[in-house]
């Protein structure tokens, strides 16, 4: 099955570096990416369609693993990796730097900074007195983005004219401008490592605190640790395409439904989805009304909100 998704992940690509208002055969796609040919089909493969292709691909594997250890550490199957406030913080960083009128450079660089100050802000306030629940944190997290929603609006209403346009591309989710994926998918991959060691106690811990303690596993330890590591993961992929909502959220529940909950299998599997679909999402959203770009943000909620809809309507009879 991951052979098979791997195999739709390079599909999903190939047809996102195709599709455009110039349409290109796969021996120009084949020559620009082997043979190094030159020529405009070649420059807008490498420069255009390829980095965003990647950009795509990278931050829907980011979000969807990052779901996926949200909901089995949450035990929650609808959790969601902006549930922590993460987002919220991004926006604020990235959005003072548009109003400020920064390169892109700056602009990746405040938004990532945003998440990470929103992470620690969530992770110090929910610590408390040393008792750290669920319900404490997503309550923490919760309030913090609604203070970071406050200064974005603030920030908006602010903001000029002709910067309030780029604001709100950024806002929901534009990977046109990300010319720079590779270090984040780096990171994905780098990600991916670091977690499939601690697939069985995910496993285990799906099952219940009390079952995991017993079972020898250092449930306060893996908690941190892979909180941590998906607060990080959602910090790079809004930082490479902004805010792209629904996609950590239905990826990996719809993987569980037909996969299964093995983490060992979960987690992999989510990546390459959710790089799959919102792939595919991008590249509808630069050719459905083409020459004009919708926002892929715009996409994965049409598609995200009837599914989690679903989901939720069903979530009762089959807890029953």
């Amino acid at each position: 099955m991951l052979g098979v998704l791997l195999l739709g992940a390079a599909g999903a690509i190939v047809l996102s570096l195709r599709a455009g208002e110039l349409q290109l055969d796969l021996a120009a796609v084949w020559s620009a990416l082997v043979d190094d040919a030159g020529g405009v089909s070649a420059a807008i493969i490498l420069e255009l369609r390829l980095p965003r292709a990647v950009a795509a691909f990278v931050s829907g594997g980011l979000l969807a693993t990052a779901g996926a250890l949200m909901q089995v550490l949450l035990r929650n199957p609808l959790a969601d990796p902006y549930i922590l406030g993460i987002s919220g913080g991004a926006a604020v960083g990235a959005l003072g730097a548009i109003t400020l009128g920064a390169a892109a450079f700056w602009i990746d660089a405040m938004a990532f900074a945003g998440a990470l100050t929103a992470m620690l802000v969530v992770f110090g306030l929910a610590h408390g007195d040393g008792s750290w629940t669920q319900t404490r944190l997503l309550l923490t997290g919760v309030i913090v983005a609604a203070g970071c929603g406050a200064a974005v609006s603030m920030l908006l209403a602010l903001a000029s004219d002709t910067r309030v346009m780029p604001m709100l591309f950024w806002m929901m989710g534009d990977a046109s401008a990300a010319a720079r994926p590779w270090p984040a998918g780096v990171v994905l991959v780098l990600a991916l490592l670091a977690v499939m060691p601690f697939a069985r106690d995910l496993n285990v811990l799906a099952r219940g605190e009390l079952t995991a303690r017993a079972l020898g596993v250092r449930v306060q330890r893996l908690r941190i640790v892979l909180y941590v590591l998906a607060s990080l993961l959602t910090a790079t992929a809004v930082t490479l395409v902004g805010s792209v909502g629904f996609v950590g959220l239905i990826v990996p529940h719809l993987v569980r439904l037909v996969l299964g909950n093995d983490q060992r299998v979960l987690i992999p599997a989510a990546a390459l989805v959710g790089g799959t679909l919102l792939t595919l999402a991008d590249t509808a959203a630069r050719t459905l009304l083409a020459p004009q770009q919708l926002p892929v943000g715009v996409l994965t909620a049409m598609i995200g909100v009837p599914v989690f809809l679903f989901l939720l309507s069903r979530s009762p009879r089959s807890s029953t």
